[in-house]
């Protein structure tokens, strides 16, 4: 094979991965994406959801279907947006430990938000799936339901955030409860943590999400 003919095939494989990373550039983008690994949304959904405009919103998805992270159906009079794959929020899940690990900013700046005498820290993944093990936790979901009926931690109970205090009477005060959300960034576990422990609940976060549990031993 000759130096330039593997010199082109470099170049258009890394301008390939180059699109990718593109997509990637945008922080709102990256927040649709996490959104959308949840469960399927309307762009009218998104743009409520990451607080901009339907044109603003439209346009970052058109970026992300060019670079095939997010896929279309029709439903009705409205466009349903779904990531491509699992693939692409585990991509998500690396893309936010990598730069939790390297970023210092990052670090500082989640550090400062959770840090809380209240115990907003979160249990680790190591912490969590032992006292799942042990049966000594109860794990809830404070995700909207269609997030939690799209998938769930195993044995957790949904009890989205908005009806948190009409659903006490669920939950037992005699064990730990652990909340989740979307991950390291989701802030819903973090206020359900803080309205259980006002009411005198023992209450833990975890930044643990559906996607970056995957694949972890029983």
């Amino acid at each position: 094979m000759s130096k330039s003919k593997s010199r082109t095939f470099k170049n258009a494989a890394y301008a390939h991965l180059a699109e990718v990373g593109k997509a990637l550039s945008s922080p709102a983008r990256l927040e649709i994406l996490e959104l959308l690994a949840q469960a399927p949304r309307t762009v009218e959904l998104l743009a409520r959801e990451i607080d901009q405009s339907v044109a603003n919103t439209s346009h970052h998805l058109q970026a992300l279907k060019r670079a095939q992270l997010v896929t279309t159906e029709r439903d009705g009079l409205h466009i349903v947006y779904s990531i491509a794959g699992a693939d692409v929020a585990a991509l998500l899940v690396h893309l936010q430990a990598v730069a939790a690990q390297h970023i210092a900013g990052l670090e500082k700046l989640t550090r400062e938000f959770f840090d809380d005498p209240a115990g907003l820290e979160p249990v680790d993944r190591d912490t969590l799936l032992e006292r799942l093990r042990a049966g000594d936790v109860t794990l809830l979901d404070v995700r909207p339901e269609p997030e939690f009926a799209e998938g769930h931690l195993p044995g957790a109970i949904s009890v989205p955030l908005p009806l948190l205090e009409s659903r006490l009477g669920e939950l037992a005060r005699d064990r730990t409860i652990v909340a989740y959300c979307r991950g390291p960034f989701c802030t819903l576990s973090a206020e359900a943590v803080r309205r259980l422990r006002a009411l005198g609940f023992d209450a833990r976060r975890t930044d643990i999400s559906v996607h970056s549990l995957a694949g972890a031993p029983a």
